[in-house]
């Protein structure tokens, strides 16, 4: 399974896919993505992509790939949409490893179910004018789900796309008014995996340490998340098998403190800024706290994902991951997930 780390040209730090910073460079790192809003709102970042295509302009190497989000959620919030014409030439220019068709809406939980259909068919719009290229076609979690798979399927020219990525689940796993049960979701992800057997499965923004197990069971192809970067920010840090930990006091944001084992564990941590500044760069604030913290972050979900393939492989997830796992609600999940899937654990 694909680890795409979500980042932003608004703050450009940390470049964990360069050499020239080892402190802070993954060298397992295989993808990051990039949001289409940012280079609207940054004319000159935008012509630079276009002009020296995406990995020069960024820096990037050729062998991480770059997933280029559409910026939907963003336009929308501000009751305007992706300019598609510019969304197209970026995409002709720039070229992105992978990336959306140029405008998806979503449902929120707390939509009617008229809004939420109003929302699937704009979306099947979209997916149908953009059935050519390599634009991934787009398909969100609820009660629309399975109207969005016959409709893919039956589409003559969407149906032989070979990925398809699927969104709306963040709001419904952050528990807004009105979300799905953590079940539904689960249920939806199973659904998605049997529709779409053929086809490589992006799931937009469930890259957590608990999330990524029922992603991993499920045979999910690719998982991007930005929360390395947002807990980063509120003087957080993830632990293996765990949740957060506050470890620097920055003022609003509160968490749960480390146990003294906990910070012991942090202590020994491997990840290249804690070898480089130990538990001081962890606790720092300023930019240099949330560059160390955040190459922690995305450390530790580049482990959590080994060692579960690991597992899989090994065919000793299941014992494996009941140690593991810190008692929890998405624990319970995956226990679901073991028991009604009967997966052979195995990676393909």
């Amino acid at each position: 399974m694909l680890i795409v780390a979500g980042w932003s040209l608004n703050n450009a730090r940390p470049r964990v896919w360069d050499k020239n910073y080892p402190k802070y460079y993954l060298p397992n790192l295989q993808a990051i993505m990039v949001s289409y809003a940012d280079f609207h709102q940054k004319p000159a970042r935008r012509h630079k992509a276009m002009e020296q295509g995406l990995h020069e302009a960024l820096g990037v190497p050729k062998d991480v790939k770059i997933f280029l989000d559409n910026g939907a959620f963003h336009f929308i919030s501000r009751d305007g949409e992706v300019p598609r014409k510019d969304y197209e030439e970026f995409i002709r220019n720039a070229e992105p490893d992978w990336y959306p068709i140029p405008q998806d809406y979503i449902p929120i939980p707390k939509m009617s179910v008229e809004e939420q259909r109003k929302c699937f068919k704009l979306t099947m719009q979209v997916n149908r004018k953009y059935d050519y290229d390599g634009y991934t076609p787009v398909i969100h979690v609820g009660q629309f789900l399975e109207k969005y798979s016959s409709a893919i399927k039956k589409h003559e020219k969407i149906s032989l796309k070979k990925q398809i990525a699927l969104g709306g689940i963040v709001p419904n796993l952050l528990r807004a008014s009105k979300a799905l049960p953590h079940e539904k979701v689960i249920k939806d992800l199973q659904h998605v995996r049997k529709e779409f057997s053929d086809k490589e499965v992006h799931v937009f923004g469930i890259g957590g340490t608990a999330t990524l197990h029922i992603a991993a069971l499920l045979k999910i192809d690719s998982v991007d998340s930005s929360g390395w970067r947002a807990r980063a920010a509120r003087g957080i840090v993830q632990l293996l098998g765990r949740g957060d930990r506050s470890v620097a006091d920055l003022g609003k944001w509160k968490g749960r403190k480390p146990s003294p084992l906990e910070w012991e564990e942090l202590a020994e941590c491997q990840c290249p800024a804690c070898q480089a500044n130990g538990l001081d760069g962890l606790k720092a604030d300023k930019i240099e706290g949330f560059c160390n913290r955040a190459t922690h972050n995305l450390w530790i979900l580049l482990e959590e994902a080994r060692l579960i393939k690991h597992h899989l492989n090994a065919g000793t997830y299941v014992g494996w991951y009941e140690q593991h796992l810190e008692n929890s609600t998405y624990k319970r999940l995956i226990q679901q997930v073991v028991q009604i899937s009967m997966l052979d654990f195995k990676e393909p």
